[in-house]
């Protein structure tokens, strides 16, 4: 019997052996699958997605945001009722927890409190878009192929003009290192320029600004695993508008650098009546108004017109 130990220890070894491989390649194998799968999710998505982003009528875009949106996420539950997965979308947040319990600060020494509140932040836009029906912004517009969602027009806790954005369709440049760390950025920077007439068409005031939005994420689907892609989210907080401000011109500029270089330059205009949540109360003044000065036919195009 001693003498057939050996080979039966080696025969146990070898079909040891076989199962580990066996195990590692069907593991190896639905990683591969997960994978490709998450790959066709999101091809399939950007092909549907470039009609989203040129429909001119408001409506229209709403409703079919809605039923894409819709068509989005049942493949991302198919896809976790075939391969498994957080239905938590709370990856980021473990990955953070994880850094945590080998460091006292992450990999790049800012601490997790504000990737957090980016993560946050992120994920409130997330289930907006992820409870069927709840997209519908305030206001939207496309130019160049890239869409400005303008989610809602209210006033923030400090008592500012909140106004949450979302844009779509900008391009990003997505960069792995030798370490297997990708980045994604976008080049697009932010311009605004409010024009504000009194009851009469009377220019009364203006606001200029550039850069931001604040708190801006270039990358959503960096915090939130299966955020729609090429997505970037922002918002600016505004002073009130004096009381006697009827109507006002709003101009959005976002200039892009594609991918291949080119220059883009996308405008979208609102035009209206300004809801009386943006007003200040009567004798309230605004804090930092500067006057300038401007040709008459610009400040009063009513009187403008008359005299022609």
């Amino acid at each position: 019997m001693k003498r057939y130990f050996g080979i039966i220890v080696a025969v146990l070894g070898v079909s040891a052996s076989i199962v580990f491989a066996m195990r590692k390649w069907d593991t190896k194998t639905a990683e591969s699958a997960r994978d490709l799968n998450v790959a066709r999710i999101k091809a399939d998505y950007l092909e549907r997605a470039a009609w989203l982003r040129v429909i001119p009528d408001q409506k229209l875009y709403i409703d079919e945001q809605q039923t894409f949106m819709s068509w989005y996420f049942k493949e991302v539950t198919k896809h976790f009722n075939q391969h498994g997965g957080n239905r938590d979308f709370d990856d980021y947040l473990k990955e953070l927890d994880e850094r945590s319990a080998k460091s006292k600060k992450d990999d790049d020494g800012t601490g997790n409190d504000k990737k957090k509140e980016v993560y946050a932040y992120t994920r409130k836009v997330f289930d907006l878009l992820n409870k069927n029906g709840a997209y519908s912004p305030w206001w939207t517009a496309t130019d160049k192929g890239i869409r400005l969602d303008i989610l809602s027009a209210d006033t923030g806790p400090d008592g500012r003009i909140h106004i949450p954005l979302v844009v779509w369709g900008l391009p990003r440049d997505s960069r792995t290192d030798d370490k297997n760390i990708t980045r994604v950025t976008v080049n697009a920077s932010f311009k605004f320029n409010w024009k504000l007439y009194d009851e009469k068409q009377k220019l009364i005031g203006e606001i200029p600004g550039e850069g931001g939005p604040d708190s801006r994420v270039d990358w959503p689907d960096r915090f939130v695993k299966f955020f729609p892609p090429m997505t970037v989210l922002g918002h600016y907080d505004i002073d009130k508008l004096p009381a006697e401000v009827k109507t006002a011109d709003i101009e959005w500029t976002i200039s892009a650098r594609s991918t291949t270089g080119g220059d883009i330059v996308a405008t979208y205009a609102w035009k209206g009546e300004v809801p009386a949540a943006w007003k200040m109360g009567a004798g309230e003044t605004w804090k930092g108004a500067q006057d300038s000065i401007r040709p008459e036919e610009e400040i009063n195009p009513v009187a403008d017109k008359k005299k022609k």
